[in-house]
């Protein structure tokens, strides 16, 4: 599974994303091809179609995140953690919230999935790039994104 595929079974849950990242590979292509084409974070439903991935594996999960508060998902599995992470800023605090690899290798491997083309070697730019990605692509996937998690 991809990293990212990883990120939204976690935070979108058991539902069908969950199934669908973990089912084939093809399910994680298409979940990252819509924010890959630039589709606005309220019409995900509507752009997916358009894109030229597999659309009927991007509608599913798109379907079951479109009612995920990702703000409390997360605020919730922070609590649990008990550790103060700053995961609404931070790649490195998401990765680690999520239980998934922050390290530098993750990173890169996260930032060749979501066709970062600045210097990964790089790391501060870099992180702050894949935090407002990550964010960018759970809105549009259909998850409620916090304000205070939104980049400009």
């Amino acid at each position: 599974m991809s990293l990212f595929g990883s990120i939204i079974s976690k935070i979108f849950g058991g539902g069908s994303a969950s199934a669908q990242a973990s089912g084939s590979h093809t399910s994680e292509t298409p979940t990252v091809s819509p924010a890959a084409t630039g589709a606005g974070s309220g019409s995900s439903g509507a752009a997916a179609p358009s894109t030229s991935g597999a659309p009927s594996s991007t509608s599913a999960p798109t379907g079951s995140a479109a009612n995920v508060d990702v703000g409390q998902v997360l605020s919730d599995m922070a609590a649990k953690k008990g550790e103060n992470l700053n995961y609404k800023q931070s790649i490195v605090d998401l990765l680690k919230l999520l239980d998934l690899d922050s390290s530098l290798t993750a990173r890169k491997q996260l930032a060749d999935e979501l066709h970062y083309t600045g210097d990964k070697d790089d790391s501060a730019t870099m992180n702050v790039w894949l935090h407002k990605q990550v964010v960018q692509k759970l809105a549009e996937n259909g998850g409620k994104m916090p304000a205070d998690m939104q980049h400009a």
